[in-house]
């Protein structure tokens, strides 16, 4: 027994060594919840788990616990992902069908759950977990030298899942079983046909021994037997280490566990069960198709592509926030290929960025079943109940549902505005009081005597460490925030901005953790003391409160596209008047979640010369991730207009220009394009174009625009009709953006952090716009200087400027040539890390237009359905 022992403990040890030498982290977690005192068992259990490498925990519980005091802490079990395995050591009176089917089957190392079971006896045993008991009782016959073919097997006072278990491993092995309990009429009969016989359950004294034939082999795996009493007669077995068998076994069952937890961490093409399209021709609006579609539900997403349970919080039954110690359990999973949507120089036509970037992961997961993932910025309600609408994607090429996407999703961007407007707040307050009160009594009431005791709370003793002037001279540019664009406000002394251009959006797109997020809330420089040095947050005691009320906000949001394949939205930065890129985070969670073979569409904001410059520049540094292919959107209506066509007015019929066969304006626009792709050339990767068909587009146009991207550089130029039917609209594009990503990207950032803030400005102004030099007003200059010598100069730089052209004026489309970029005012984002110049007479707080989209935006108050969404 004791050899027989030692191999087992040895196999188990060797699966383990083989599983770490690729997780070198890796180390099983068996949690025993234990109801009464049961000293030899906790440890046997400990010994034997040392001695494999495994972990143990041990839950103990009063005796007499109740049948919900034992679900709960099997509940917390479930949902602990550092946990692989739960083994229960309860009386046999607790299993109750409750406590049963509160087990997780993964965890269930003691196999009695349904999902096991029938695992069991469909003879899926490889894909089960067996009953440690019931393996030992087998184990202990054949390593005795009995031959279970054959003979008659009786298991007496046996329930539930042992009992069929032990029919099932004995039937297996060729054996006759049969089943009584203790108080059976026809036992002592039963008793003399048998040649084993197995005790479920204690004896009860009324059942003499003598009932039983000599020679017969009787084998206790009732509790006493696990508690190491036992009882034999005839039997060639030895007389030792039986409780050690069972607990043997459930230390097997747990490196399966483990081996299978970490199969699990791997990569692996999901089993997606995607969402058929019946696109209808014309196309319906957006809303009408999104409504016609019924989104699964996200909890099931989540478990399709690999989340566990304890990983989201469901807002909904559509909407998941997703947590961050998913990144902690993937660590050591290898990223996917990552893919930027840009585009060119945006017209009021659009160009569809959202629709390519939604279309291509339809076609990639849905169609050609690759692992993928969208990632886009939660939209404003500003464009949405102002001109543009929503941002959900287009057509059938959606993220939905479209409301829920447009209108406050979980509150990320209300969390942001109270975090800004505390901030507001905490400036406003520390300038009266230091302003109105002496030394002595601001002292008093900022460190109260409490029961004759002063004490400083942490912020305060943090801030003490830094020693400057209290009193601040010169608000900066700490404004009040609200997310709906609203121009009169520019008028009140107190200046806006809309909240997406906050740099608390900024820093929520930017940072990689919670800690992370801390630091960068407590280091925003909110203003200038006297002597001119930089006050921040953490000075004004105010850091906990801003990420207490960002704790929920920084896990980015999971939802859907049209066909059932996973969108994460998170962060809305603008890209004209900020970085324009949505969250690090969603995009490092989605990299390890699509896996190695898989891909990551992220979209930057508006033309690749604004929000790809910055993705760049700014979220590559601050990620360390490298991209792979940059998909470059275009569109033959737009490229018209960047060819010389008519202006364009929402609302007005096009003119003919846009919707007949132009191709001398198709070729003349083209200058754009070229452009754009020469920029993303500047960074080192490969640039596939997306052309976005219109129905009024004619083949040669379409040919032209790809024979000319080609020409310019670009890998591929591809059509795309996803707007149509979908995803498969777009397979074409997915097949080329596959194999660029696998061409190999040798990207560069486009200038040194360390050379000084103008030359940035002067790199980007005349490599990325095509300007001849910059000019800088006085007020730039000393905001220059001042940064400078605040120690702030090596940050990157985040342009805020016009999208509509590559200049600084918005009516010059095409390429412009031989202009100089005025700088009128520098501002500094310290905790999101970089100084963002203002370009021309940009503003931070943008203005609705005469007949905003609100005008048509109403609730049907009897089916509580939004109309007039776009």
């Amino acid at each position: 027994d004791s050899f027989a022992l030692r191999e087992v403990i040895q196999n188990s040890k060797e699966v383990l060594s083989l599983l770490q030498e690729k997780n070198p982290a890796f180390k099983p977690v068996l949690a025993v919840i234990q109801a009464g005192e049961d000293n030899l068992m906790q440890e046997i259990n400990q010994k034997l788990a040392e001695e494999a490498g495994l972990n143990i925990t041990h839950i103990c519980l009063p005796a007499d616990s109740s049948e919900d005091e034992i679900i709960d802490e099997i509940l917390k079990i479930n949902e602990d992902s550092r946990v692989h395995g739960l083994a229960l050591q309860i009386s046999e009176t607790s299993f109750s069908s409750k406590i049963l089917h509160a087990l997780k089957p993964e965890k269930d190392v003691d196999g009695v759950t349904d999902v096991n079971l029938g695992k069991l006896v469909r003879g899926d045993a490889h894909d089960c977990f067996v009953s440690p008991v019931a393996r030992a009782v087998i184990e202990l016959l054949e390593k005795s030298g009995v031959n279970l073919d054959g003979k008659k097997i009786l298991v007496i006072g046996a329930h539930g899942s042992l009992e069929a278990t032990l029919q099932c491993l004995f039937q297996r092995k060729g054996s006759m079983t049969m089943s009584s309990q203790w108080k059976a009429p026809q036992l002592q009969s039963k008793l003399h046909e048998a040649d084993v016989v197995i005790f479920g359950s204690p004896k009860p004294e009324e059942v003499p021994l003598s009932w039983i034939q000599q020679g017969t082999t009787v084998l206790n795996c009732s509790h006493d037997f696990l508690s190491g009493k036992w009882l034999q007669i005839g039997c060639r077995a030895t007389e030792n280490n039986r409780s050690n068998w069972s607990s043997l076994w459930v230390q097997q069952n747990m490196v399966g566990s483990g081996r299978r937890w970490l199969r699990e961490q791997q990569y692996r093409r999901w089993k997606l069960h995607c969402l058929k399209l019946q696109p209808l021709s014309p196309v319906p609006s957006d809303i009408e198709i999104s409504r016609a579609q019924t989104p699964k539900a996200v909890d099931v997403l989540a478990k399709e592509i690999g989340l566990l349970e304890d990983e989201i919080e469901i807002y909904g039954r559509s909407k998941a926030k997703v947590r961050l110690s998913l990144l902690e359990r993937l660590k050591d999973q290898a990223d996917g290929k990552y893919v930027l949507v840009a585009g060119i120089t945006p017209t009021p036509l659009g160009e569809g960025k959202s629709t390519v970037t939604i279309g291509l992961v339809q076609a990639m997961t849905a169609h050609l079943n690759v692992n993928s993932f969208a990632c886009l910025r939660q939209p404003s309600q500003g464009p949405t109940f102002g001109v543009k609408g929503g941002a959900a994607g287009g057509g059938y090429a959606q993220v939905i549902p479209m409301e829920e996407f447009n209108l406050h999703l979980t509150g990320d961007i209300h969390a942001i505005t109270a975090a800004n407007n505390l901030l507001a707040a905490a400036i406003d307050t520390r300038i009266l009081h230091e302003n109105t009160q002496t030394d002595k009594a601001l002292y008093n009431r900022l460190v109260p005597s409490v029961n004759g005791i002063r004490e400083f709370s942490k912020i305060q003793l943090a801030r003490l460490k830094v020693s400057f002037q209290l009193v601040v001279a010169v608000k900066e540019n700490r404004d009040l925030v609200l997310d709906t664009n609203d121009r009169f406000l520019r008028k009140i002394t107190a200046q806006f901005d809309i909240a997406v251009a906050s740099e608390i959006m900024a820093v929520l797109a930017l940072t990689d953790s919670l800690k992370d997020m801390k630091e960068r809330l407590g280091r925003m420089v909110v203003a200038s003391d006297k002597n001119g040095q930089p006050v921040t947050a953490d000075d004004l005691g105010v850091t906990g409160a801003l990420t207490v009320l960002m704790k929920d906000a920084i896990k980015p949001n999971l939802m859907q596209t049209l066909e059932g394949t996973p969108v994460f939205v998170h962060a809305g930065p603008f890209a004209n008047i900020a970085h324009g890129n949505s969250s690090v985070l969603a995009d490092k969670i989605a990299l390890k979640l699509v896996g190695e073979e898989g891909f990551v569409v992220t979209e930057a904001g508006f033309g690749a010369d604004i929000g790809m410059e910055k993705f760049f520049n700014i979220k590559c540094r601050a990620s360390g991730l490298v991209p792979n292919v940059v998909v470059l959107v275009a569109t033959v209506r737009a490229l018209k207009m960047h060819g010389g066509g008519p202006s364009v007015t929402a609302g007005v019929p096009l003119k003919k220009e846009y919707t007949e066969e132009n191709l001398q304006l198709v070729a003349d626009g083209c200058c754009n394009l070229k452009k754009q792709i020469q920029i993303a050339q500047l960074f080192g990767v490969p640039v596939v174009v997306a052309l976005n068909v219109f129905k009024t587009d004619t083949r040669a146009e379409i040919d032209l625009v790809c024979e000319l991207a080609k020409q310019a550089g670009a890998f591929d130029a591809v059509p795309c009709y996803h707007w149509s039917v979908g995803g498969k609209g777009s397979v074409d594009l997915a097949w080329a953006v596959s194999e660029a990503a696998h061409k190999g990207s040798r990207f560069q950032f486009l200038y040194d952090v360390q050379l000084p803030i103008v030359e940035k400005i002067r790199t980007i102004a005349q490599a990325v716009y095509g300007a001849r030099d910059i000019e800088l007003s006085s007020e730039a200059q000393s905001k220059i200087d001042r940064y400078t010598e605040q120690g702030f100069g090596n940050l990157p730089i985040c342009m805020a400027k016009t999208h509509l052209s590559l200049s600084h004026q918005p009516d010059k489309k095409g390429v412009p040539k031989d202009f100089i970029l005025p700088i009128t005012d520098v501002r500094a984002s310290i905790g999101a890390g970089f100084i963002y110049p203002l370009v021309g007479t940009m503003s931070t707080m943008p203005g609705l237009p005469t007949r905003p989209c609100f005008y048509d935006i109403d609730l049907d108050t009897e089916t509580e359905q939004v109309q007039g969404l776009f």
